[in-house]
């Protein structure tokens, strides 16, 4: 079924493509590239007494279907307001401020009470310390950025990344982004430098409250199991895998938007018969090896 739209089009905005009405129905178009890389922060790293001037972009993008909130009755697109609470009525963007309640007053901070905090974090990424990466567990990962040298930055951001590549470390530093600060960790990747913001120690939630049974595991089954791990132990290489959902949820608009009712899939999940552990085990290592998707 065709959602409602005066032109005749489908109320879906796919990063890349566009739905485009052909003779016999409607195609996949792609878009002209509007993902280009811009910079999100410029400034620079302090190493040592050497700064080397950089731009921040952001090194990764989103891969889902962009989807329309739209009004179930007649498919109308849903906007979202920002409302004085007191009025009612809307408000520009360049009329909003932002501010911190004490008590029962607001104290309004503009964009120079930002900066005046911590001016330096706010230009300059200060390498405080060099770790080793398997330090930091993954649960600390936030999100990857690439970092481009400016034209006078150049020679000082090789000579990091050599001697980051040449001693197997990484730096850890601060910076202030968007008005919050940021632990990141900087490390080399061919020939570019990568920030990875990381977690605060205070952001991880305490595993305490989580109830974790103490059981005991039989030298059988754990001795099976090892076996189905080195069974599945590969290479990594991610791109063996594929996001597959966003096609199959691509299929369907497109059946849709053609007039047809696509069929329910029904969930194929493979189960052991034997409810034994160890019967489990010995039928996951007998059992053909899963292909990545």
């Amino acid at each position: 079924m065709m959602m409602g739209n005066p032109r005749g089009t489908i109320a879906i905005n796919a990063p890349l493509f566009a739905l485009a009405p052909e003779r016999h129905g409607f195609c996949l178009k792609r878009l002209s590239n509007d993902n280009i890389m811009r910079a999100i922060w410029s400034g620079a790293i302090g190493f040592g007494l050497v700064n080397i001037p950089v731009k921040l972009f952001s090194a990764v993008q989103a891969s889902e279907l962009d989807l329309d909130m739209l009004d179930k009755k007649d498919h109308a697109n849903i906007h979202f307001q920002r409302v004085n609470a007191n009025t009612g009525r809307e408000v520009k963007w360049e009329n909003i401020v932002r501010g911190y309640k004490v008590e029962d007053n607001y104290v309004v901070l503009d964009e120079t009470d930002f900066e005046k905090a911590s001016p330096e974090k706010s230009k300059i990424i200060e390498i405080a310390e060099f770790v080793e990466e398997k330090e930091i567990d993954s649960i600390y990962y936030e999100t990857p950025y690439y970092l481009q040298p400016e034209k006078s930055g150049a020679k000082p951001y090789a000579l990091l990344r050599d001697a980051l590549k040449k001693t197997g470390k990484c730096g850890l530093g601060t910076y202030v982004l968007r008005n919050r600060e940021s632990l990141v960790l900087i490390k080399p990747q061919n020939d570019l430098l990568i920030l990875n913001k990381i977690r605060f120690a205070e952001e991880i939630r305490d595993p305490a409250e989580l109830n974790i049974a103490d059981v005991k595991i039989k030298p059988a089954e754990m001795n099976m199991a090892v076996q189905l791990i080195e069974q599945l132990t590969t290479d990594f290489d991610i791109s063996n895998y594929k996001d597959t959902y966003n096609e199959k949820l691509l299929k369907l608009i497109m059946a849709k938007a053609k007039g047809k009712k696509p069929a329910a899939t029904k969930m194929k999940v493979v189960h052991s018969k034997s409810r034994d552990l160890m019967a489990q085990l010995k039928e996951s290592l007998s059992a053909p090896k899963r292909k990545a998707s």
